[in-house]
């Protein structure tokens, strides 16, 4: 296959749906979700838990709504915090209505697990009452036992039939402001449930490999299965399911988002693994770098290598670079050009200093297009 950028691939065309002002679908950015782990009746952790995130990068936030206490605290989460909450209900449906009622912006249900009719009616008419959209969430683990005895296990047929059984209610209703999940911890039965369901229907798909495991693991399984997703041009919002805190998995969707080239915030650090031949401690570097450049949100990159053999290289392809040199002298170049050497001592002082510069150079560019 030759070479192909992200920009170039074709994407899948679904239509579009609103969880409160952020666009899913339809050709809008792809979107980071995640999901708090605080009691959600806690309101100050749950609001200071989401604000974390929302410095990372959230465009969405999930909180799970098992009572009603739950569901009524929302509204004074919703309050304090800037994203679009989404509520998380399992099966109780009157969780859902009073969500919708404490300002939820979208709502996680699956409304063949509801109950009767009459309930999914009234869960469509606090959504459209309220302007919730809703989430369709197929998980592999938790599969209707009607299927389970129908395929024997859970498969990409029986995640899809899943789904558009669901769809089908909400459809029946002329409620169309869904998306869709069908998720698995799987990686190849994930993918291959999300491509089979993206063939057959034009929703939006929130796509995420659930359960992956803990920050490396998990790290790993989801740059695999949502890279591959993303690649062939499907999904539309993310989430990266961690056992780790959310900001965490805030992080990672974007570095996933990044590496493909689909979308760009913050500084994207290219460094190299580190040898005998480097002239400065690049892994401590690149570590105090990454936290202490962490808050910026303006696209811009910064290569950071060790040695001469591949740092002049990648320098010419980042917006500042440093390689390491002899006798404790590093070359610093700006726009792929050498600019100056900078000694060991100060060095991270100084790379912040000109990462913060260029920032607001290009902030005030900016400003001066507008």
């Amino acid at each position: 296959m030759s070479y192909r950028p992200y920009q170039h691939i074709e994407r899948r065309k679904s239509r579009q749906i609103h969880v409160g002002n952020v666009p899913v679908g339809g050709g809008a950015p792809i979107t980071v979700q995640t999901m708090t782990n605080t009691p959600t009746t806690d309101v100050a952790a749950t609001v200071a838990q989401i604000q974390r995130a929302e410095r990372a990068g959230v465009d969405i936030v999930r909180v799970s709504c098992p009572d009603q206490e739950s569901a009524l605290a929302l509204k004074d989460i919703i309050r304090q915090v800037k994203v679009p909450v989404v509520a998380d209900i399992h099966f109780h449906y009157r969780r859902a209505i009073e969500a919708a009622q404490s300002g939820a912006a979208c709502l996680r249900i699956n409304p063949g697990n509801i109950g009767s009719a009459e309930r999914v009616r009234d869960v469509i008419k606090a959504a459209r009452d309220h302007n919730c959209s809703m989430r369709i969430g197929v998980n592999a683990g938790s599969l209707e036992k009607h299927l389970l005895e129908k395929y024997g296990e859970p498969n990409p047929d029986a995640l899809v039939e899943s789904a558009l059984e669901h769809a089908k209610i909400l459809q029946d209703h002329d409620f169309h402001e869904f998306k869709i999940s069908v998720k698995a911890s799987d990686v190849f039965l994930a993918v291959a449930a999300y491509n089979q369901l993206a063939e057959v229907c034009d929703h939006p798909l929130h796509i995420g490999i659930t359960e992956a495991g803990g920050k490396r693991t998990g790290t790993v399984k989801s740059a695999i299965g949502l890279g591959n997703l993303l690649w062939a041009g499907v999904g539309d919002t993310v989430r990266v399911s961690l056992s780790a805190e959310p900001e965490e998995e805030v992080h990672v969707g974007w570095e996933i988002l990044k590496s493909l080239g689909i979308r760009h915030r913050g500084v994207k650090i290219i460094s190299c693994p580190s040898c005998a031949r480097q002239g400065f401690n690049v892994i401590e570097t690149v570590a105090t770098l990454e936290e202490r450049l962490a808050y910026i949100e303006t696209p811009m990159t910064l290569s950071i290598i060790g040695c001469v053999v591949n740092g002049p290289g990648e320098a010419l392809m980042t917006d500042i670079g440093v390689t390491g040199g002899g006798a404790g002298k590093h070359m610093v170049y700006a726009a792929g050009k050498t600019d100056h050497t900078t000694g060991a001592d100060g060095m991270i002082d100084h790379i912040v200093e000109l990462v913060e510069a260029k920032v607001a150079a290009i902030q005030a560019e900016k400003q001066a297009a507008a």
